[in-house]
C-alpha cells in the first residue's frame, strides 16, 4: 500500500498545479469522495447481506450469522453492526482524500521548488527507511498493528510509512527522482528488498508463528520485537518501492492496447472488486477441491470478471467522470 500512496503524491502536485486549489480539491471529493460513500451506502451492505444470508448459525457475531430476514430488514440493522464508515478498500480512499485535502492546504501557503534537484542518493533513501522504522516504533506505542480505529477503520501503525511515502512521491515529481534514480543506485536496493525478504521466515518464527499464537509484542510497545518489525518494515517498503519502480520504469515502459484498457479500469477494479470476488466466491463454494488449485482456477476469473465490468461501467459517462 506504501507504493500505492508514492504513486499518488507522485501525480498530486500536476494535478494541482492545472486546477489550482478549488478544482483540485472538488475533483478529488468527486474521485475519492463519491466512490467512497457509493461503496459504504451501496455495495457494502450488499457484500456483507450476500455473505450473513448465506453463512452459517448464530452462534457467533452478527456477521458470522445466517441471516433469515429481508435485504430492508437487514439494512436497518446494518450501520449499528458495522461500526465503520470505511470498511474494506474505502479506507483507502477515505486516506488518500485526507492527504488530498492535507497537502492542498501545504500548496496555499508554500511555493514549490522550481528547479529540479539531483536524483536522491542511497544514503538519503536509506536514511528515509530507518527514520520510517523508527517513526511507526514510536506510533505503535499507542496504536497497535492490525487493530483498526473506528468509525474511520484506519490502522494508524502503519501511517507513518503511508504518510512518509506519500511526500516522496510528492517530492519525487518536482525533483525528478523517478527518471534520474539510476538503475545502478536501485541495484543495491534490489540486494536490501532481497534481505528483508529473506529474514521474514525467522522474523515470522521469532514471532510466534510455530507455536501458533503471535507474540503480542509484535503489535507495538516499547520491546525488541517490534522495533524489529518496525525497521523490517521501514527497509521493505523503501527498497519495494525503488525495485517496483525500477523494474517497470526498465521494463514496462510502452503499453499495449489491452494494457492501456485495464490500466484505465484499475481504479474501477479496485472499488468495485469485493461486490465481483465475493458473489462469486459464493456460488463457487459448493465445488469441492484442493484449495490452491481451486485457487487457480478461480483467480483467472475473478481478475478477467473485476475488469469487464470495470470496463462496462465506465463506458457510462456518469461513471466514467467519476472512475476515471
Amino acid at each position: 500500500m506504501g507504493l500505492f500512496f508514492m504513486v499518488s503524491g507522485y501525480f498530486a502536485p500536476p494535478a494541482y498545479d492545472r486546477k489550482g486549489a478549488r478544482r483540485f480539491l472538488a475533483d478529488r471529493l468527486k474521485r475519492l469522495g463519491i466512490p467512497w460513500l457509493v461503496f459504504e451506502i451501496v455495495l457494502n451492505p450488499l457484500v456483507h447481506y450476500a455473505v450473513d444470508v448465506h453463512g452459517g448459525d448464530c452462534t457467533g457475531s452478527f456477521y458470522d450469522c445466517q441471516f433469515q430476514g429481508t435485504f430492508w430488514q437487514y439494512l436497518a440493522e446494518y450501520p449499528g453492526n458495522i461500526g465503520s464508515i470505511a470498511s474494506s478498500p474505502a479506507w483507502f480512499l477515505e486516506a488518500l482524500l485526507i492527504f488530498s485535502v492535507f497537502y492542498a492546504l501545504w500548496r496555499m501557503v508554500t511555493t514549490p521548488a522550481q528547479s529540479p534537484a539531483p536524483s536522491a542518493p542511497v544514503r538519503a533513501s536509506a536514511l528515509l527507511a530507518l527514520i520510517i522504522g523508527l517513526v511507526t516504533f514510536v506510533v505503535r506505542f499507542w496504536a497497535k498493528v492490525f487493530v483498526q480505529y473506528e468509525p474511520f477503520h484506519l490502522e494508524f501503525a502503519r501511517f507513518p510509512q503511508y504518510v512518509a511515502l506519500f511526500v516522496v512521491g510528492v517530492w519525487a515529481y518536482r525533483r525528478g527522482w523517478l527518471v534520474t534514480f539510476t538503475d545502478r543506485q536501485a541495484r543495491i536496493w534490489h540486494w536490501v528488498a532481497l534481505g528483508c525478504v529473506l529474514a521474514l521466515p525467522a522474523l515470522l518464527v521469532a514471532f510466534g508463528a510455530l507455536s501458533g499464537m503471535v507474540d503480542e509484542r509484535f503489535s507495538g510497545g516499547v520491546n525488541g520485537l517490534s522495533l524489529v518489525a518496525s525497521l523490517w518494515e521501514g527497509f521493505l517498503s523503501v527498497s519495494m518501492v525503488i525495485v517496483v519502480v525500477s523494474w517497470f520504469r526498465r521494463r514496462f515502459d510502452h503499453q499495449g492496447r489491452l494494457a492501456r484498457a485495464m490500466s484505465e479500469s484499475s481504479f474501477a477494479v479496485y472499488v468495485l472488486h469485493p461486490a465481483i470476488i465475493v458473489p462469486l466466491a459464493l456460488a463457487l463454494s459448493g465445488i469441492r477441491m484442493n484449495l490452491g488449485l481451486k485457487f487457480l482456477f478461480v483467480a483467472p476469473i475473478a481478475v478477467a470478471l473485476c475488469y469487464l465490468v470495470a470496463y462496462a461501467l465506465r463506458r457510462v459517462s456518469v461513471a466514467r467522470t467519476i472512475l476515471g
